[in-house]
């Protein structure tokens, strides 16, 4: 069983000294993190590592003993990534403890060649394990920040408007894949069911490409809005998008289309029994609206 545990735990102070130093001389993004953020942080990791009971073997990670200090580590990692460092760079920090580990051996076991090749081989091997956890661990966490940025583009690049009292307009922009259908489904029929309204027009004028599995989507959302008791008008249908629907043979023989926003809201606008008309005051022309 190796000795380097209690040897790390007897040098704590000397070690942290020596790791901040070689932290400093190996970083160039010291502008991210200012010294008492890290001096917390590598004191913080020796003191998971102090708390481990010194008969604990250091190359399995996997043991009760050493979870504190890899919840630690995950947790560091997972803030450098909203930080802005690189994987490189925050691996980097576990890695450079190296320097310090490989001096305290070399002085306790420098005139022992045995046991100096033993305890280099176990520190390293636990420092790249320690290392790796760290980058799976930034990983994890860059990828659930582009999850939740994603979620958060999907809900603002769905807004539904209201045009007027009972119509709604949904403004697509983009793709359509199935995730974003989901969320396009579910604004549109909150906005129905909370403004109580019984036209909705979907516009796809930013949508760039129509094909059949974007009608699909678009014809689920217009079936569910039915189902809610809302019509549904669907404008933005431009000349290529035209010719693409009859070339893939998409049925919208049963949906109501528009080539353009301003048609579907007058269309709209005369299925709830309203009208849009001038009246001229003060020399001026102005629009009104009035119910029959």
């Amino acid at each position: 069983m190796s000795n380097l545990l209690t040897l790390i735990q007897e040098n704590r102070d000397a070690i942290l000294n020596e790791w901040l130093q070689a932290i400093r001389e190996v970083s160039s993004r010291r502008g991210l993190i200012d010294d008492r953020e890290l001096e917390t942080q590598t004191s913080e990791v020796l003191a998971a590592i102090y708390i481990v009971p010194t008969e604990t073997p250091l190359n399995n990670l996997d043991t009760s003993a050493w979870r504190p200090l890899k919840d630690l580590l995950a947790n560091l990692s997972a803030s450098r990534a909203i930080q802005g460092f690189t994987p490189s760079e925050t691996a980097m920090f576990v890695l450079s403890l190296r320097a310090p580990l490989f001096a305290l051996i070399r002085k306790h076991w420098g005139n022992k060649a045995d046991q100096l090749f033993a305890e280099i081989t176990v520190a390293a091997d636990f420092i790249d394990k320690l290392a790796l956890h760290t980058t799976d661990s930034y990983i994890h966490g860059r990828d659930q920040v582009i999850i939740r940025q994603q979620e958060e583009m999907l809900e603002l690049s769905t807004p539904v408007v209201t045009l007027w009292d009972g119509i709604v307009a949904l403004p697509l922009i983009g793709t359509l894949d199935s995730a974003r259908t989901q969320v396009v489904m579910e604004s549109l029929l909150q906005a129905i069911v909370q403004t109580n309204s019984r036209v909705a027009i979907i516009d796809i004028t930013g949508v760039p490409t129509v094909d059949t599995l974007v009608a699909q989507h678009l014809l689920k959302t217009i079936t569910a809005a039915r189902l809610m008791g809302a019509d549904c008008i669907l404008s933005g249908i431009r000349p290529q998008i035209a010719q693409t629907i009859v070339h893939l043979g998409i049925n919208l023989e049963e949906v109501t289309t528009k080539a353009r926003l301003a048609d579907a809201f007058r269309l709209a606008l005369e299925r709830s029994g309203r009208a849009v008309v001038r009246v001229a005051k003060n020399n001026t022309v102005s629009a009104v609206s009035k119910e029959f």
